[in-house]
């Protein structure tokens, strides 16, 4: 085993992240139906579909589930679906291609991460750090249609570059404008991942930089969070003001949301433990802070330091939300993948690196495999779009029996509502929604039960729906 580990092959990080994307690329096409968060994924699809189909503006990102509305509304800058929609307007409209795109700038994040890190710490550290750190949530989600690994591989990137222009004088200037463009994409992508750039504070209160330099960096650092400031904070509530329509979560008091997270501190505390790193690379990261107390590594106590008190603000604002979903841990995992790497390289014996590796891969892969299958009871999904062709234009406003879930309304190529099975049985909802347009109502029998019955004529029905003309 150690002389098969041992072949330089298997010592390049890059053998392992080929490896890994190539086992992500089972699927890959697969429509977006996946147990975990398929709801976040056709969220984005939606977004995506209706720039090949309608306006192309990139500021003015529209979803279908907003009923009469026009659909427009505040959420994340659109870069990754608007990626996607460059690519469909070569290759014709693919729901994967956004998949794709993100499996490749992650893939490149955890390359940049791997350069950054042998930096600052030995080959050694950065190694293990990001073969852990491909193990980790980021496995799954980095094949996801969703920004969170996306964002934060282009603020990894930009962080690199940002190293290089203090310390590498050949190429200062290329290294500034690709550390802006890396970061400023980055972050407007996913907000949260911009909680990164207090590490920064390392460059600009290091005594040993030219101050000429910090003043550079932090005058372009203001050019970059000048846009970050208008999209987020002006013109995000701008377009949920104007089309009356409001999607996008921007958090909540900080006073609320500690108490949110107190009350729900376990499923928090699980994000950490559990949805990041796995148990096994959890007791590498508590691991590697010891083995940092030991040597005196301030460096290290330092990133995790900084890191984590600016990740906590993040917590805090999001509060409830932050514990209910596992994806909002995903920006601080390369931090804790540091910290689990260098624990790892604390161990003296090659061998026991190794087994810790495997262990740690095997581990986080195989918990995570289930991102693979798709969602028995909505595989049907995928025909409901040729269902309702039958007798119904794609102009036709639908309701849906989903709650708050926007999935059936994406595979069924319509706009409309989300609604429960009470409003629907609602004669006053029911009135409502049909002054404002809706034709039909769509009841799924598989997913909140078949025994909803409406006093309307119905147009289909099958095993998976029935359908009710309004």
């Amino acid at each position: 085993m150690r002389s098969f580990f041992a072949l330089p092959l298997f010592k390049d990080i890059r053998f392992w992240i080929i490896l890994f994307f190539l086992i992500r690329m089972v699927g890959i096409t697969n429509p977006p139906l996946e147990v975990a968060h398929n709801w976040r994924q056709t969220t984005g699809t939606m977004v995506t579909r209706n720039f090949c189909e309608g306006s192309s503006n990139i500021l003015y990102p529209k979803i279908d589930f907003a009923g009469e509305k026009t659909g427009i509304t505040g959420m994340e800058f659109p870069i990754l679906n608007y990626l996607d929609y460059l690519v469909s307007e070569v290759f014709g409209y693919q729901h994967w291609y956004g998949r794709l795109i993100n499996l490749i700038v992650s893939s490149f994040g955890i390359w940049f991460f791997f350069r950054l890190l042998k930096r600052y710490f030995t080959k050694e550290t950065a190694f293990n750090a990001s073969i852990i750190l491909l193990a980790s949530i980021w496995f799954a989600y980095s094949r996801k249609i969703m920004p969170d690994t996306f964002a934060t591989s282009l603020v990894i990137m930009g962080f690199y570059y940002a190293a290089c222009f203090f310390e590498d004088k050949k190429r200062m200037w290329l290294n500034l404008l690709l550390f802006a463009c890396f970061t400023l994409l980055g972050v407007l992508a996913k907000l949260p991942a911009g909680f990164i750039l207090i590490l920064y504070a390392f460059f600009i209160f290091n005594r040993q930089i030219a101050i000429h330099l910090k003043i550079v960096f932090f005058i372009t650092g203001g050019i970059i969070l000048a846009p970050i400031a208008w999209w987020y904070f002006s013109w995000v509530p701008y377009l949920v003001e104007k089309y009356e329509f409001w999607h996008f979560f921007m958090g909540k008091p900080i006073s609320i949301g500690a108490k949110e997270l107190v009350e729900n501190l376990g499923d928090g505390l699980k994000h950490f433990y559990d949805s990041a790193l796995k148990f096994i690379g959890f007791g590498l990261f508590l691991v590697g802070i010891y083995f940092a107390f030991k040597k005196g590594n301030k460096l290290l106590f330092w990133i995790l330091g900084l890191g984590f008190s600016a990740f906590l603000v993040i917590a805090l604002k999001a509060g409830f939300t932050f514990t209910h979903h596992s994806y909002y841990i995903i920006p601080f995992v390369p931090i804790m993948a540091l910290v689990a790497g260098y624990g790892v390289a604390g161990f003296q014996k090659n061998l026991v690196q190794i087994v810790i590796l495997a262990a740690i891969m095997l581990e986080g892969t195989l918990n995570q495999l289930h991102d693979f299958r798709l969602k028995e009871h909505e595989l049907a999904f995928v025909k409901l779009e040729t269902d309702l062709d039958q007798f119904s234009k794609r102009s036709d406003l639908i309701a849906v029996n989903t709650i708050d879930n926007p999935t059936p309304i994406y595979f069924a190529h319509r706009k409309g509502w989300v609604a429960s099975n009470d409003e629907l049985l609602s004669a006053s909802f029911r009135k409502e929604i049909r002054q404002k347009g809706c034709k039909y109502i769509v009841v799924l029998k598989r997913y909140l039960g078949g025994d909803l019955y409406l006093e309307l004529p119905v147009v289909l029905n099958t095993k998976d729906w029935v359908v009710y003309k309004l």
